[in-house]
């Protein structure tokens, strides 16, 4: 009996250890807080419906849709968030993995995409999301054995994405709306003499 217990303590002691050193390394309390916040009203204002059910919902796009349909023909350009206008992939990132979703094996700055632990639908699975934004992107998968420099699968939904050919124009970053940075910009504007705006 003892031997049992001596044994069921060494399994609880392993267990804890490896759920410690299995966290992921952004601990949702210490996450960094995006820089753009607007209502769910705003976005739809913004957004198409799917854009908004896939971004700010968390949903995902049928696989082999449209979207991914233009992602395939697309040649080299830069992808950006549809939310906010960061830059998330370039199409150097980009492959072609067989799964119906844009496929890419890195961001394109490490910056611009947030990787979080998603327990949803009782899987452990690691989310994308814009950092500027916290735009559900997709999910990105590690160790899947394809020929690429990192083995690494950015799945991406389409329609989270804003493609802008090479020598196009980038779109322009949605400005970011707070209440401090309004509040900071009325500081400046008394300092300067102005009336801040209402």
């Amino acid at each position: 009996m003892k031997l049992r217990l001596a044994l069921l303590s060494t399994l609880v002691a392993a267990i804890c250890i490896v759920n410690a050193e299995d966290k992921p390394k952004t601990d949702s309390k210490n996450m960094p807080k995006p820089e753009v916040v607007k209502t769910e009203e705003d976005w739809k204002k913004l957004l198409t419906l799917e854009q908004f059910e896939v971004t700010r919902m968390r949903g995902t796009e049928r696989p082999n849709g449209a979207a991914y349909a233009e992602f395939e023909k697309q040649g080299e350009g830069t992808y950006y968030c549809v939310c906010c206008g960061a830059e998330l992939f370039t199409s150097k990132e980009k492959f072609h993995s067989g799964c119906g979703w844009p496929s890419f094996y890195d961001s394109s700055k490490a910056k611009g995409v947030l990787e979080k632990v998603d327990n949803s639908h009782g899987m452990r699975r690691v989310e994308t999301v814009c950092k500027r934004c916290d735009a559900h992107l997709g999910h990105v998968f590690e160790g899947e054995g394809f020929k690429t420099p990192t083995d690494r699968r950015f799945c991406i939904n389409g329609v989270a994405l804003k493609f802008v050919p090479q020598g196009g124009e980038a779109p322009k970053l949605l400005e970011i709306a707070s209440d401090a940075v309004q509040q900071k910009k009325d500081e400046v504007a008394k300092e300067g003499g102005l009336e801040p705006k209402k």
